[in-house]
């Protein structure tokens, strides 16, 4: 075997390779050197959301090097990749560095780490055992990064105390005032008690009961970690904390900066396998936040060995077109005083960030003279950023959930109508913040900063329009917020239902604007089919038991079966009449709609139905309707013998008529009846009646329908 070879500008060097690749993945590592080879990296993206597979996601996503693009690094450092594998990593630190010098047991992977990063002169990858590599390595390095490595240390090092012997191993190659950069799961990440399997034996508790002496990984506590560190005498050390994890981070925390209540949002989606929800993680965080435990608790750490950095919190925007691409930091300045820095991630985003002094300017005079104030930016031509004070406060949007918590409506309306009263000074003026959400604003006491305007426009956006966008997204960040009904709050402010349509594909447009169309992660996870389980145990707990028998719900199957977490409560209620209309919006992918109409056995009638404008009951769309554990009892209606009622509308047929978004609009009447009744009427139907004709026909229903039901109501009651 050749010692050294080269792929493109890459040093591949196997002096200390066996000849056995001692970690794989499997054949999709063949897929993956296939797809570096005959592919740009620019192209990743795509082949990501046509396959719809996780080791691919994984080892080609972008957002894979978040974990690190955030560290500073002097253009001329010195750098040892640990575990380089397939060089999501690697490339990213080869464009931050002078030098990057990559380990990984694995020949296959190192080759796909060389082609798909082969334009970088200045890295050389050893493959082999690092214990075999380690003894000619120089001892120079600025940085040693181990991410997702560190738990293999009794793979790599093996003998007594592998991992104290590991660190000290490291530690040899370090030069003075060098840093280890460690990425590792949190033994005690909350996840895991709330049902996500161990990541690398993939058993529910493992790692929170304890690993077994075999183990082939092992992650630690926070304390675990330090106690470590301490006995290998390395006691500068610094404590991050990626979210949701490492592997695919969005937000990083430290000691300096720890979440403020409510800003995790739910974390249900686990991509490399189907994962239990036992509890709501974000509620138990916020109590930990609150408590001073989130440190413990965090799904994962990064921590660095040695001395400390500036920035104290990351967040990234990079699931976006690249025009948009950004990272927000909080950095401490010379003076010890916060400061807030945006990045542009790539050469397209610079304009964009460069474009918010101008949106600055144009919103202080927008409010001059009101009660609004906006958060003042500069830009730093030399570290291409722009500048922003951090500003003390309470977000808007804790105030609102803290009015929530506490049943506080009065409250939370006085806050709604502040807002609205302050926003809407020079209402006319031709410059409008079309983010202004609850979030982006920072309340101390009678100040009200805007913290965040990347979305300004050189035109008027009518104040009620902000209004709606404003809760629109409060209530989608988190469930519970859909306690308080917004539509007293549209009437008031004049906007109709008309209105919101509209409102809603502008929305829809918007953010496929920002995506430049490609898939989210949300839309990622559900193409790779990965589930989330609500034991029924769970589902039968106090919480639903709580629920209103005529609560509605509402579920979309976009070929992966359905949610718990995905579903929707629409905001429609039933009317004094036991009856309700529902426009539900339907993306181009999605195959099943399922309504469940109640949380008790009932009797449900549709009263119309229509695709797009295109009524049902006439033949115009071709869509089977069924109810999954109910029985028919005329042509439009049914009678559910059930407390989990299930309406499903099928949209599999070739002749229905599908854009990128739809409405299915319903009308339902619904009468709750006892169970008993229900079972004698279902018991009743003749076996022939139970299976209808595909062909369903939607009537209007009639009075008389309307008397029988109340007539078999009262007299069972009566009975």
């Amino acid at each position: 075997m050749q010692e050294e070879i080269k792929i493109g500008e890459v040093t591949l060097n196997f002096k200390h390779y066996s000849g056995v690749d001692l970690y794989s993945d499997g054949a999709i590592e063949n897929d993956l050197l296939d797809i570096v080879k005959n592919h740009k990296k620019e192209e990743y993206q795509k082949i990501i959301e046509e396959r719809a597979n996780w080791p691919i996601l994984y080892h080609l996503s972008d957002q894979r090097a978040n974990i690190v693009e955030w560290i500073p690094m002097d253009p001329k450092a010195k750098v040892l990749e640990v575990g380089s594998g397939c060089g999501a990593i690697t490339g990213m630190l080869a464009s931050k560095a002078g030098e990057v010098v990559a380990c990984d047991l694995s020949r296959r992977r190192s080759e796909i780490n060389a082609t798909r990063n082969q334009e970088c002169s200045n890295v050389t990858i050893h493959v082999g055992n690092f214990r075999d590599i380690e003894p000619d390595l120089p001892n120079d390095f600025d940085y040693i990064f181990l991410i997702g490595v560190f738990e293999y240390g009794q793979g790599y090092i093996g003998t007594d105390n592998p991992y104290e012997k590991f660190l000290r191993m490291l530690s040899r190659h370090m030069k003075k005032g060098g840093r280890l950069v460690i990425a590792i799961e949190n033994r005690l990440g909350l996840k895991y008690f709330a049902g996500c399997a161990e990541d690398h034996l993939g058993t529910y508790f493992t790692g929170i009961e304890g690993y077994s002496p075999d183990s082939v990984a092992k992650t630690f506590t926070r304390n675990g970690l330090i106690n470590i560190f301490k006995k290998c005498g390395m006691n500068d050390y610094h404590f991050y904390y990626p979210y949701p994890d490492y592997k695919l981070m969005t937000l990083l925390h430290s000691d300096s900066y720890l979440p403020k209540f409510g800003e995790l949002q739910d974390n249900v989606r686990n991509f490399d396998r189907d994962r239990m929800v036992l509890f709501n993680e974000k509620h138990a965080y916020e109590d930990l936040i609150k408590d001073g435990m989130y440190q413990d608790f965090a799904n994962s750490f990064l921590v660095i060995l040695g001395p400390g950095v500036d920035t104290i919190y990351s967040k990234y925007s990079n699931d976006r077109v690249d025009e948009f691409k950004i990272r927000t930091d909080i950095a401490i300045d010379r003076a010890g005083r916060k400061i807030i820095k945006k990045y542009p991630l790539t050469e397209a985003a610079k304009e964009h960030v460069f474009g918010i002094r101008d949106a600055y300017l144009g919103l202080v005079e927008k409010f001059r003279g009101g009660d609004l104030e906006i958060n003042d930016c500069q830009l730093d031509e030399k570290e291409g950023c722009a500048i922003f004070s951090f500003v003390n406060g309470v977000p808007l949007s804790s105030l609102l959930d803290e009015c929530i918590d506490k049943d506080d409506i009065e409250g939370f309306n006085a806050l709604i109508n502040e807002y609205y009263r302050r926003i809407r000074y020079k209402e006319d003026y031709p410059v409008s913040d079309y983010d202004l959400i609850f979030s982006n604003i920072m309340v101390n006491g009678p100040i009200w900063t805007i913290i965040d305007y990347e979305w300004t426009y050189g035109k008027c956006i009518p104040a009620k329009e902000q209004m709606w966008r404003a809760l629109y997204c409060y209530r989608l960040e988190d469930r519970k917020r859909e306690r308080f009904d917004p539509k007293p709050i549209f009437n008031k402010i004049g906007i109709t239902e008309k209105e919101i349509q509209v409102l809603l594909d502008e929305e829809y447009a918007f953010q496929k604007y920002v995506t430049g169309n490609r898939k989210s992660m949300v839309e990622i996870w559900k193409e790779i089919g990965r589930k989330v389980i609500v034991p029924k145990e769970v589902t039968l707990g106090a919480q639903n038991a709580a629920r209103p028998a005529d609560l509605i719900q509402i579920y979309l199957d976009e070929g992966e079966g359905y949610s718990e977490d995905e579903s929707i409560f629409p905001e429609e209620q039933y009317d004094e009449k036991n009856t309700v209309n529902l426009d539900i919006r339907v993306d181009s992918n999605c195959k099943t709609v399922r309504i469940d109409p109640a949380f008790a056995s009932c009797v449900v009638t549709i009263v119309d139905a229509s695709w797009n404008g295109t009524s049902i009951s006439e033949g115009g769309a071709d869509i089977d309707i069924h109810p999954v554990n109910g029985h028919w009892i005329s042509d439009d209606s049914f009678v559910f013998n059930s407390d989990d009622p299930n309406i499903e509308f099928n949209l599999t047929s070739n002749k229905l008529s599908i854009q990128e978004r739809n409405h299915l609009k319903v009308s339902l009447l619904t009468t709750l009846i006892p169970r008993n009744a229900a079972d004698a009427i279902a018991n009743s139907i003749p076996e022939v009646a139970v299976a209808k004709p595909k062909e369903n026909i939607i009537k209007k229903i009639g009075k008389k329908i309307i008397s029988k039901r109340e007539e078999l109501y009262y007299k069972d009651d009566e009975e």
